[in-house]
């Protein structure tokens, strides 16, 4: 008891939700981020001929997920960048990853177990921005539901739900990588966090919020973690997933009967792997040079 009373565990969810994410948690997520652009094939290149356009994909890769939900509740979408101090912090980032000589940075950041640090730290400011934004849409519409869980859905899924329009300002039009036609377990997670978020927030989930961040919080960081050591693009939804479909819309996730209608999507999860192999590639011939 005396070794509980210590440790205050009993308190524990409520200090970490209240747990601030600037600057640690936030630069967790801008290195992230922005080390995933790297990974995107022609990035590199982008860098190299407009600086600008590559600095604009790194914003929108930081805080694509405030400018969508700022315009979606009515908002300026630059009303963010009145943070100077995390845009300057993300500008930092983007110089280090693609500008740091002999690419140190890039490399420290990347490997492995640093990175899985990384990974972990930004799911935990994931999961806040899904709270904040299902938070922030019951302010503005306090019966709308629905609105609650598409605000929360865009706050947690970041750049995802813009991908296209970042990939026109790197000059590459790909729409059948669209992310609400191929779902990423982030941005599946966000919409599920968004829905348990919203049902706490409607007094219809019996847990604390609290409570909540901390489970949700795990959850998503122990996923990504194992996702990120193991190199797999896979999701610990697909067995409730197809068994969702076939009872509601009489046919699984990749089921046999429809495997020809699933060829593209089928296509493009492997894809990421080949694009990170590609861009590996691409770095290593820079450097050779």
């Amino acid at each position: 008891m005396d070794l509980l009373a210590v440790l205050n565990l009993g308190d524990f969810p409520q200090v970490f939700s209240k747990m601030g994410m600037f600057p640690v948690f936030d630069l967790a997520y801008y290195i992230v981020s922005i080390l995933y652009l790297k990974y995107e094939p022609g990035s590199v290149e982008v860098s190299r001929r407009s600086p600008v356009a590559s600095w604009l994909c790194a914003m929108l890769y930081c805080f694509g997920s405030y400018i969508l939900a700022d315009v979606m509740l009515g908002s300026s979408p630059l009303d963010y960048f009145q943070h100077n101090s995390h845009i300057l912090l993300a500008t930092a980032v983007w110089y280090l990853i693609f500008y740091c000589p002999l690419n140190l940075f890039y490399k420290c950041v990347a490997f492995l177990p640093v990175k899985l640090v990384l990974v972990a730290l930004k799911e935990v400011v994931r999961t806040r921005k899904i709270a904040a934004g299902v938070h922030h849409a019951h302010h503005a519409y306090h019966h709308g539901f629905f609105i609650m869980v598409i605000v929360g859905y865009v706050k947690g899924s970041g750049v995802a739900l813009m991908s296209n329009f970042e990939q026109l300002l790197r000059g590459v039009w790909r729409p059948e990588t669209n992310e609400i036609l191929n779902m990423s377990f982030p941005t599946k997670a966000s919409l599920y966090g968004a829905i348990l978020f919203t049902l706490q927030e409607a007094h219809w989930l019996p847990i604390s919020k609290s409570t909540l961040i901390l489970i949700f919080t795990l959850f998503m960081a122990t996923s990504k973690v194992v996702m990120t050591a193991r190199h797999s693009h896979g999701s610990p939804f697909a067995l409730i997933e197809s068994w969702i479909c076939h009872l509601l819309f009489g046919s699984p996730l990749g089921g046999s009967e429809e495997d020809h209608h699933h060829t593209p999507a089928a296509a493009s999860a492997p894809k990421s792997k080949e694009e990170l192999s590609e861009g590996a590639r691409k770095r290593k011939a820079k450097k050779a040079e």
